[in-house]
């Protein structure tokens, strides 16, 4: 999981190929609940590149994007993005795989 430091760099993930931006937070327990299993997910898609996405440090981004419930996923691809999985509610690990497989 890439974790970036800057605006600039979150930025630059937006225009590579498939990527997947994790907002999250560390007071968010249903963030807290799918963190351990990201690792699983990512093996599982190696064709995606993973982005965390502090909701917190960029909520300019996150506001932009309507990111208003969090642990919520964002894929993009060359600039455009090809499908949201954002609500306030907990994610499961087959949720996330469903969506993932739904925009390969």
């Amino acid at each position: 999981m890439i974790i970036p430091t800057s605006y600039e760099e979150l930025a630059g993930y937006v225009d590579k190929e498939k990527s997947v931006f994790f907002f999250t937070a560390d007071w968010c327990g249903d963030c807290r609940f799918i963190k351990p299993v990201m690792p699983e997910i990512e093996a599982a898609f190696p064709d995606f590149q993973f982005i965390e996405v502090d909701r917190d440090k960029y909520i300019d981004l996150a506001a932009e994007w309507n990111i208003f419930g969090i642990p919520s996923f964002v894929v993009t691809e060359n600039g455009k993005e090809l499908g949201r999985l954002v609500n306030k509610d907990r994610k499961t690990k087959e949720e996330i795989t469903t969506f993932l497989n739904s925009v390969r």
